[in-house]
């Protein structure tokens, strides 16, 4: 190829896709992925230390606590304390030079009779509790709250609480009986020495660089998300003065109090960064009561990354101006290969994106840069189906908050229906309290003209009208409960579902004869559901009245289908099915909410009602069409439920 005829191709073009497509596009890439990966493995070095750290820290403390434990339990075994206690002398001169030899707080022999067995654990004592252990050391207990910068909001001012490192151990006589308690340990409020020296194993003289630049490392104790015990400086003050008292900030509490994660990330430290670890301390009982805590100042940490990694990207960009230049001083002989890339370009920009230039014959810059266009291609082309996935999670994301939008507003509705409807149910209720009394009245005067002989005749028909005033008076309750929940609880017990059913049948047998109507039962049930009984019978009367008056207009009578089933690991559920007209589709929205009714004379509260008395109890009530026929309705009430029977 002649000079001229280089000369004539549009060769500014070939050489900018050869040189600035890849060093533009694909080294930037590179250096960002370099400088990304040396940022996180930098990181994760930091957060390494930080957990080796905090598992010295903390076998320091377990071996405390051990020791706690030997000092007592050898003290609880030793012949002195058995031979005191056998010449019923006072032991307390003896265990004030024991718990001073062992470097214990303090050292306390309780009667036979008091709680305790052999345990050596952490442990959080109210005031009382520790005033009875060692009412010297009251002093050191309470800590001021502090306010601080990300805590969460908290009404406390003084966490008066104790935490300690508590043995127990049983003192028996030569003969094995139980003849006192003893308790020691140490009080880890305000302990400076043992969290210095924490710190002091930790972190040792010299053992972390950059000392000049601020470099240190800290330890500390918490009770909830105070620190009791630490030597992190006060921010604002004396410099010497520690920062006891100064509360954890909420994101840590959360991950390691309530969830009971161990912690390692960067947190905020009173007044500043710190790469941190923090581990839940649990109790006896393993109830999450502290936090044990280390970690290292950020700052000098983060100034040396800073400079190593503008080191490698000014490294970087100099081998990619070096390049270009090398690349632009032999950019001959490049017509078919950047003819190939051009045709490639151009196909991909037509919608082919399979497209790729494939094999170019020479292995020089432009064979490179081939390759690196093929991988472009192909991380555009993944670029390209993430983008399409994200836009479909965003279409779904936008559907979900568009149904909680809807479900926000029907709850909103339901609130406001549920205002008017206590109050129209409190004036009902007291206005049916009237008429229950007359008939309550006339009743026992009734009883008092039959005489004994006469209320024996119709024993029967007077027990029913006396269970239905109660039944009435029940609902009168449950009326005003709505109105006002607060004054009224039901009693939960056990029920016997197939009892039940077969009583709430006795009320509605008259109706059922005079219907010429079936009743089949399929009650396979052998969980007893957790609920008030008269609750569950207003509910399950309410459901068989409504199928028995959906069934009425049937010229040859119709069913009533009752079951009962296991469902799940815990729950119950009740059908009530029948085989009349069914739900009208403009009545299945609103069957549940108050007024709804599909008869004329319905006052539209009865399913309404039975909803919220099963769901105060956990339960749900669902309609739908019969399965057992072609028409009809079925409701099904699911209950949580206990064993089996």
């Amino acid at each position: 190829m002649t000079r001229s005829r280089f000369l004539d191709l549009p060769i500014r073009h070939k050489l900018l896709l050869m040189v600035l497509l890849p060093l533009g596009g694909v080294l930037p890439v590179l250096l960002a992925v370099l400088l990304w990966w040396g940022n996180e493995a930098y990181d994760r070095l930091l957060l390494t230390k930080v957990q080796s750290d905090l598992a010295v820290a903390h076998g320091y403390f377990e071996r405390v606590l051990a020791e706690v434990g030997a000092s007592v339990g050898a003290a609880a075994e030793s012949q002195a304390l058995a031979a005191t206690l056998a010449r019923s002398a006072d032991p307390q001169a003896l265990l004030l030079a024991v718990a001073q030899r062992e470097r214990l707080d303090f050292l306390v022999l309780l009667p036979a009779a008091a709680a305790g067995s052999d345990a050596t654990s952490v442990e959080v004592l109210a005031p009382q509790a520790l005033a009875a252990l060692a009412p010297d050391l009251q002093a050191r207990v309470a800590v001021p709250l502090l306010a601080t910068r990300g805590a969460a909001p908290t009404a406390r001012q003084v966490e008066d609480r104790a935490m300690v490192l508590l043995a127990t151990r049983v003192v028996r006589d030569g003969s094995g009986q139980r003849i006192g308690v003893l308790q020691g340990g140490v009080l880890l409020n305000r302990n400076l020495d043992f969290i210095d020296h924490i710190n002091e194993i930790v972190y040792p003289e010299g053992s972390l660089p950059f000392a000049r630049w601020g470099s240190r490392g800290t330890a500390t104790l918490f009770l909830d998300d105070v620190r009791i015990s630490t030597n992190v400086r006060l921010f604002g003050a004396d410099p010497a003065a520690r920062a006891i008292g100064t509360r954890v900030s909420h994101e840590v509490r959360e991950a390691v109090m309530d969830r009971g994660n161990l912690w390692l990330d960067r947190a905020f430290v009173v007044s500043d960064w710190y790469v941190s670890g923090y581990r839940p301390l649990a109790d006896g009982s393993g109830r999450r009561v502290g936090m044990l805590y280390v970690g290292i100042l950020e700052r000098p940490f983060a100034l040396l990354k800073t400079a190593a990694l503008a080191s490698i990207a000014a490294v970087f960009i100099v081998v990619m101006v070096l390049a270009a230049w090398v690349s632009l001083r032999w950019a001959r002989a490049i017509f078919r290969p950047l003819e190939q890339m051009e045709a490639t370009i151009d196909a991909v920009e037509a919608g082919r994106m399979g497209a790729r230039v494939g094999a170019v014959a020479s292995g020089d810059e432009i064979g490179r840069l081939a390759r690196h266009l093929d991988r472009l291609l192909g991380l555009i082309a993944d670029n390209t189906q993430a983008l399409q996935r994200w836009n479909a999670e965003l279409d779904a994301k936008v559907a979900e908050r568009t149904q909680a939008l809807q479900q926000a507003q029907q709850q909103l509705l339901r609130s406001e229906k549920l205002a008017t409807v206590g109050q129209l149910t409190a004036s009902i209720a007291h206005e049916i309290n009237n008429p229950i009394a007359v008939i309550q009245g006339n009743l026992d005067l009734l009883r008092e003209l039959l005489g004994a002989e006469g209320q024996a005749r119709v024993a029967p028909e007077l027990h029913l009208v006396d269970a239905q005033i109660e039944r009435m008076r029940l609902i009168v309750t449950q009326l005003l409960q709505y109105a006002r929940p607060g004054e009224f609880a039901g009693y939960v017990e056990a029920v016997d579902i197939a009892g039940l059913l077969d009583e709430c049948l006795a009320l509605a047998r008259h109706q059922v004869a005079v219907d010429r109507l079936r009743v089949e039962r399929m009650l396979q049930a052998t969980r007893q559901p957790a609920i008030n009984r008269n609750e569950l019978q207003q509910v399950l009367v309410n459901l068989i009245v409504n199928a028995l008056q959906a069934l009425r207009d049937r010229p040859a009578g119709g069913t009533l289908r009752l079951a009962s089933a296991d469902v799940g690991a815990d729950a119950v559920q009740i059908v009530v099915e029948d085989d009349g007209p069914g739900l009208p589709p403009a009545l299945r929205s609103r069957l549940f909410q108050p007024f709804a009714s599909g008869r004329a004379g319905g006052t539209g509260l009865g399913l309404w009602i039975s909803r919220d008395l099963v769901e105060r109890y956990g339960g749900d009530i669902t309609a739908g069409a019969a399965q057992a026929s072609a028409t009809g309705a079925r409701f099904v009430v699911k209950l949580r439920a206990g064993p089996e029977a």
